[in-house]
Order: structure tokens, then sequence, then C-alpha cells
């Protein structure tokens, strides 16, 4: 059964930082629904009703086109291991890019991160879990390396010219509002 809480727990946050992948879902008012998922060490709890996670340059630039749009995001967490659960985040959020009041301090967050193209930060007013009974059990492996390798060849000047072509608008036309 689905239980909902007015913020992130500790026993919410544990699960969270427990979780190698995790989904986030978009929309603008009109046009596609993005569902993307994401791993790597992108995702940091700020505290019971904040989240940041950071984006690296990629295929496409949807989240941050539907933010523009509106600002509602699903971020959804799965335990693939012995102990069934999902988790969801409800909430608003704003990218941040290269450049605008936050970046910094926001990247300082993470690791160095090759290629960080936005930075999502999310303000988050439902969590809710639910059991994640039909959820496959799977192990873990490991991270790629396949797009850190791609990001560190492309270069930072690659990476610019990379954006400039595929992530200034989303696939419905709208702007990402990523700095040109």
């Amino acid at each position: 059964m689905g239980k909902q809480f007015p913020e992130i727990s500790a026993k919410l946050r544990a699960f969270i930082e427990a979780q190698h992948l995790f989904f986030v879902a978009t929309a603008a008012r009109d046009g596609r629904v993005n569902v993307s998922p994401k791993g790597l060490d992108s995702l940091r709890v700020v505290d019971a009703h904040r989240v940041v996670w950071v984006n690296a340059v990629g295929s496409g630039n949807e989240t941050a086109a539907h933010l523009l749009d509106h600002p509602r995001m699903t971020l959804m967490f799965c335990s693939f291991d012995a102990k069934p659960q999902i988790l969801r985040l409800y909430g608003t959020a704003r990218a941040v890019h290269r450049g605008d009041d936050g970046w910094d301090e926001l990247l300082g967050l993470f690791p160095e991160f090759v290629g960080a193209r936005n930075i999502f930060d999310v303000a988050v007013d439902l969590a809710q879990t639910s059991c994640g009974f039909g959820v496959p059990l799977m192990d873990f492996v490991s991270d790629r390396d396949t797009m850190s390798d791609w990001l560190v060849k492309k270069g930072d000047g690659g990476l610019r010219a990379y954006e400039r072509q595929h992530n200034l608008v989303s696939l419905d036309g709208l702007p990402t509002g990523l700095p040109a």
C-alpha cells in the first residue's frame, strides 16, 4: 500500500542515497511527456524539501525546456534488491545553467562532473512510497564509462558545439534556456 509524506524523512533519504538509478519525468503543457533514467553520482538530497541533480550534455534537453513552460517534476527511485520499494518525489524545479547565479555552489555538491550542462533544483512538496513488488530483482554491476569517455573525448569546445546543435530546443521545438 502506498504512503504519502510531506517531506523527505531520514529513512527516505537513506533509501534515495542507496539507489544507483533514478528516473525524471517532466512535461510541458502541450507536447510529449519525457521520462529519463539518470545514474552516476548525480543527485543530492539537500534537506527534507529539496533535491538537486546535475545533468550532463546529452542527446536532448527536454527537462530544461519543459520546466520553462511548467515547472513540475517527478523523480522516481526503485529498489532492485531484496527489499522492494518505489519512491516518488513530486515538486517543482528550476534549471540552473553555467553562468547562472548559484551554478558554482550547486556544482560544488558533486565530485568533478565532466560535461555538466544543467543542474536541476527541485522543491519537493510530496514523497510517496509504494510496494515495488512488480520491480525485478537485479544486481548492480557498475556505472558505465561510456558517457564520461565520450564527454572527455569531445572536450569543452566540442561539448559547447554539440549543445548548440542538439540542446537548444526540445523535440517539440520549445527553447531549453541553455545559453548559446
